[in-house]
């Protein structure tokens, strides 16, 4: 898939639908996730199998439709462990950037009021 082609083809309203965040926060992930790449391979190394940009729509994308880690690895011609990896960098990436946060699981259990 050429994420980079289909991007730059969609239009900014389409952002929310298809990912869950606007196109400023689509390009402040994107931002983060490339400076978080040079700064850990500044020696080099292997080349990726998925770019930056691929990580982050797969970990979008993951989290938006509920799709299986399968799925996603066929489409990418990747295999499940590559998915997992990259899903995992990217939300440890953004995380350790402070400007995105989850809340954490008691804030969620606190919050969360049933009332019948």
């Amino acid at each position: 898939m050429d994420n980079k082609a289909r991007l730059a083809k969609l239009k900014e309203k389409d952002y929310q639908k298809i990912f869950g965040v606007t196109k400023p926060i689509f390009d402040q992930m994107l931002v983060i996730l490339e400076e978080t790449f040079g700064e850990e391979h500044r020696r080099g190394g292997r080349p990726l199998k998925l770019s930056v940009l691929d990580k982050l729509v797969i970990m979008l994308c993951y989290y938006r439709d509920y799709r299986t880690m399968e799925s996603i690895a066929f489409d990418y011609s990747v295999s499940k462990s590559t998915v997992y990896e990259s899903i995992r960098w990217a939300e440890e990436s953004l995380m350790k950037s402070h400007k995105f946060s989850l809340p954490s699981k008691r804030a969620l259990i606190d919050d969360f009021n049933i009332e019948v």
